[in-house]
């Protein structure tokens, strides 16, 4: 069975991108367009997430906010986040890190680093 990954982003062309991305890696890819339809798809989800990406600017709920609720649920404690955002200044760094993302990859970005990221947290083979 195929890893699982969210991606959670309000730009339709991101969201495509990243998971055609990862399906070509192997995974199982599930979509959100903000934080709240993220939270109600895991919610419904039984065999949970393996993995989540998300931007930080998003409607309704940010990613920010996002992470901050995933990491309050004992299910999601450990989940990795990897924060995939144009902000590339060192406070939204920081700030995501302090709210429990894993990691931070600044957009434009390569999809075999996105794969690699994913790799880190999932075990699984890197792309070269």
């Amino acid at each position: 069975m195929a890893l699982k990954i969210m991606v959670v982003d309000d730009s339709p062309t991101v969201v495509k991108f990243v998971s055609f991305s990862l399906k070509k890696g192997g995974f199982e890819v599930v979509t959100a367009c903000d934080g709240m339809d993220a939270l109600e798809k895991i919610s419904n989800l039984p065999d949970g997430i393996d993995l989540i990406i998300t931007d930080l600017n998003m409607p309704n709920l940010d990613g920010y906010g996002l992470i901050a609720a995933l990491r309050q649920n004992p299910r999601h404690v450990d989940t990795p986040i990897v924060i995939l955002s144009s902000e590339d200044g060192e406070d939204d760094r920081e700030r995501g890190m302090e709210v429990g993302a894993n990691s931070y990859l600044v957009k434009p970005f390569k999809a075999a680093v996105l794969i690699n990221e994913v790799g880190r947290y999932l075990k699984t083979e890197k792309v070269s």
